[in-house]
């Protein structure tokens, strides 16, 4: 006698395993830096603060002066230049892509 349909074995419900694909990259979208709004000009307050704080830093260079002054990288060489020939600021080494100064002392 032939098994009847009920009494066969059935398939499980679940689904079969496949075969575990890795799945694409999801390429970030990265974080992005706001971008900084940077004087172009002087205004009489920071030209003040440029005169008066600046040859207190024990180092200076462009970046620093124009993040600490809100300013633009090209004024704020300008400015090194200037504090320089005021005798504010010595030049400590010089390269191509870096200038490096520091305070002026009596010695």
């Amino acid at each position: 006698m032939p098994l009847k349909k009920e009494n066969a074995p059935q398939a499980s419900l679940k689904p079969t395993k496949k075969k575990n694909k890795k799945n694409k990259k999801k390429w970030s979208k990265g974080k992005q830096l706001e971008k900084a709004n940077s004087m172009v000009l002087f205004d009489q307050a920071t030209y003040d603060k440029l005169l008066f704080e600046v040859p207190k830093f024990k180092l200076n260079i462009p970046f620093i002066l124009s993040d600490s002054l809100r300013i633009t990288g090209s004024l704020a060489r300008r400015a090194t230049k200037e504090l320089m020939a005021r005798g504010s600021i010595r030049m400590v080494s010089a390269h191509v892509n870096r200038q490096i100064y520091t305070r002026a002392t009596n010695s």
